[in-house]
């Protein structure tokens, strides 16, 4: 394997992290639908859910038992954020040539929700050159 393969296999492996971390931290970060819940919330459902726990039917309980997992996992996470503006400049310096590498255009990395700004920022154009 030559030099520059090399190089060129760590550029990608390096911009595909970049961007990686950012569309992951805008995914991470977006508003979910309906009502939010609250630590208070949790615990009222996680109440719930050990009352009726010992009267529960086997597949109940197996039921109960994932949605109080997936209740404590989402209080434990609360207040974690990852911000997407500290991957924001490191995908700035990368996203036009991951884009031209690997042919995604701008109407992609906009439903992605990556902000109109952020692209301009990176060089992204809103038309492909062919």
């Amino acid at each position: 394997m030559s030099t520059a393969h090399k190089e060129a296999l760590a550029q990608g492996r390096s911009e595909s992290l970049a961007v990686r971390n950012y569309l992951e931290a805008l995914t991470s970060n977006k508003p979910k639908r309906g009502r939010k819940r609250t630590p208070t919330s949790i615990d009222a459902r996680l109440k719930a859910i050990a009352a009726k726990f010992d009267s529960a039917d086997a597949l109940t309980k197996l039921s109960l038992i994932q949605e109080r997992k997936d209740l404590e996992a989402e209080k434990a996470s609360m207040g974690v954020s990852s911000d997407a503006s500290s991957f924001e400049g490191e995908f700035v310096q990368v996203a036009a040539s991951y884009s031209e590498r690997k042919g995604i255009d701008y109407a992609s990395w906009r439903s992605m929700g990556v902000d109109a700004k952020v692209l301009k920022a990176a060089g992204v154009k809103r038309t492909r050159s062919v």
